[in-house]
């Protein structure tokens, strides 16, 4: 019977580190530790709020313009945190505010147009809170851990001198130790790069059907309709059916 194959410990993994580093090194991989768990948090919470007002877009879409009256269609959309019901009621109250207080001094339209952009820009606003943490973090991660990996080959070096006679055994564990901190810290960076690039993308979605939504408001409350891309051009029958005069 063969006798089974005896396991060495591995000088270069990452439990090696974890024995063989000091201080600075503990410190270092606690940083790096600390910022990916921020990044996964905003990613995660990021995409919750996009996938709500998302959510809300199709809502305001299907059920808001379907209302008899835009205080019903307000009503439609919840009681809840809803950022269209917010943009709806925000453009009810600057319509208000302009025909008790503003009328013959602001034109109705630049008043609406300035009070939907707030609005829109607070939302922006609140979307855009936390992506500084992963564009940070995708920038200078990886620096920090090539702190790490410095730091490691410093004490190999270190080590060799004392030592006197070098062997591959007195600077194994400094050397992986130095590996495992590089491959840290791209494994930070590349989930914050790749997150950012994301949620900055999806958005700038969202602000667009923000604006759509908001531009619908504004025509309603200044003209009394909305601008409906879904009704088909009317042709100019009258102009076709009369004969073109012939010369003389």
């Amino acid at each position: 019977m063969a006798e089974p194959t005896p396991q060495h410990d591995n000088p270069f993994g990452f439990w090696a580190f974890l024995e063989q580093g000091d201080q600075l090194s503990h410190a270092i991989l606690i940083v790096l530790v600390v910022m990916s768990l921020a990044c996964w948090f905003v990613i995660l919470t990021k995409l919750w709020d996009q996938r709500s007002i998302s959510r809300d877009f199709r809502v305001a879409q299907s059920k808001f313009w379907s209302a008899g009256s835009l205080h019903d269609g307000i009503a439609s959309l919840g009681a809840g945190d809803n950022v269209f019901r917010m943009l709806a009621e925000d453009g009810v109250r600057a319509t208000q505010y302009h025909q008790g207080h503003l009328t013959g001094k602001v034109a109705l339209n630049d008043w609406l147009a300035v009070a939907l952009h707030r609005s829109i820009e607070s939302v922006s606003s609140r979307l855009s809170n936390g992506m500084a943490i992963l564009a940070t973090t995708g920038s200078v991660s990886p620096f920090i851990g090539l702190l790490g990996t410095v730091w490691g080959i410093l004490n190999a070096l270190t080590r060799i001198s004392l030592s006197g006679q070098p062997s591959l055994d007195q600077i194994a564990g400094p050397i992986g130790e130095a590996l495992v901190m590089t491959a840290i810290g791209l494994f930070v960076a590349v989930p914050a790069v790749m997150g950012y690039n994301w949620l900055l993308r999806r958005n700038r979605a969202l602000q667009e059907k923000m604006k759509l939504f908001a531009a619908d408001v504004h025509s309603y409350l200044v003209g009394g309709a909305r601008f409906d891309t879904a009704v088909p051009l009317a042709r100019a029958a009258a102009s076709r059916s009369t004969p073109a005069p012939k010369p003389a």
